[in-house]
């Protein structure tokens, strides 16, 4: 009982102090009390979007616009679909800041080559692989090169030393009348894809201003340049065009593959390798100097053959097959004296 009562005065004068404490608060301490609040509100406001957007920053969403360090980091998971027409930005801003993170020398080509199932997917946004699916696309720069929840893996410091040596060692041989382009690695064939080459015949080129030799033309050099984002010109008549009709008789706009120039014996006379929109033109003398591919092998030939990648463009009519047997090619450029 005697501790009930000494609680019941406790808490009455406890009432008493805090009402006695609120009627002492005049008009202007209240004011004050009032921007206090506030004052503290704000803070905490702003305390909470700065700390939001710390977390926002160093997720695998933000990771390539956060450039923060990362030597621990091995891989990222891709946390949208990355469309064609923004993947060369995205793996640009990726690889740049891996580096900045760690003075590293990363590139695309590398980081691609370490994962290889972007090649394939690459490869496989080809227009007539799609047909092959019934799926037709219009334009192919919306369709996805890199799939929300895909992991892109990045190589250490042994691995990049290693594909560096694996590209000095690389080269690319093309026979003219074979209609063939090779990727060696040493004196090993790891590809080999079907082309078209220029045409016999010498003929007034609008973009060149002058009667051009469209035979392509032999040598030795090497890749000076990559054309990430092509536009598309008609060399003879020198109109741009944005779409193209393919051999199914369907049109679509002009698809976003790279194309690579070459610098043959010296010089850069604007031959490029690059893939064309009519398939059916392969396996002849049919362009206007450049080597034509297939859509999908022309990504593989592009992470294969980075800026300083060895050319070989030569004219054979011999050649050894699987079997042993000697091949004898058309003289699709009439050629009367060949060394073999």
């Amino acid at each position: 009982m005697k501790n009930d009562i000494h609680y019941l005065i406790s808490k009455t004068f406890k009432i008493n102090l805090k009402r006695d404490i609120i009627k002492s608060f005049n008009k202007t301490n209240m004011t004050f009390l009032k921007m206090i609040l506030k004052s503290v509100l704000i803070m905490l406001l702003f305390s909470t979007f700065v700390l939001k957007s710390t977390n926002r920053n160093i997720t695998p969403e933000n990771f390539v616009e956060s450039h923060l360090k990362i030597d621990t980091v091995k891989s990222i998971l891709v946390k949208k679909d990355i469309a064609i027409k923004y993947y060369f930005q995205y793996l640009d801003s990726l690889v740049e800041s891996i580096n900045n993170s760690n003075n590293g020398s990363l590139t695309e080509h590398i980081l691609v080559r370490h994962n290889p199932w972007i090649i394939d997917r690459l490869k496989n946004t080809d227009y007539y692989k799609m047909m092959e699916k019934d799926s037709f696309v219009y334009n192919q720069k919306d369709l996805i090169a890199l799939k929300k929840g895909s992991k892109i893996i990045f190589p250490d410091s042994l691995e990049i030393e290693e594909y560096l040596t694996t590209f000095n060692n690389t080269f690319l041989d093309i026979n003219i009348p074979e209609y063939r382009l090779r990727i060696f690695q040493d004196s090993f064939m790891v590809y080999e894809f079907p082309i078209r080459v220029g045409r016999n015949e010498r003929k007034y080129l609008k973009m060149g201003d002058r009667v051009t030799d469209l035979k392509t033309k032999t040598g030795i050099g090497k890749i000076v340049a990559h054309v990430k984002d092509p536009d598309y010109y008609n060399p003879v008549n020198g109109r741009q065009y944005f779409v193209t009709r393919r051999d199914d008789d369907k049109i679509t706009k002009c698809p976003q593959i790279p194309w690579l120039e070459t610098e043959i014996n010296g010089f850069r006379n604007g031959r490029l390798i690059h893939p064309t929109t009519n398939p059916n033109t392969l396996n002849k003398a049919y362009s206007n100097g450049c080597i034509g591919t297939r859509e999908g092998d022309a990504w593989i030939i592009y992470y294969y053959a980075p800026i300083n990648t060895k050319v070989i463009i030569r004219y054979h009519l011999l050649n050894l097959n699987e079997q042993g047997d000697t091949i004898r090619f058309k003289n699709i450029y009439e050629i009367k004296q060949l060394i073999n």
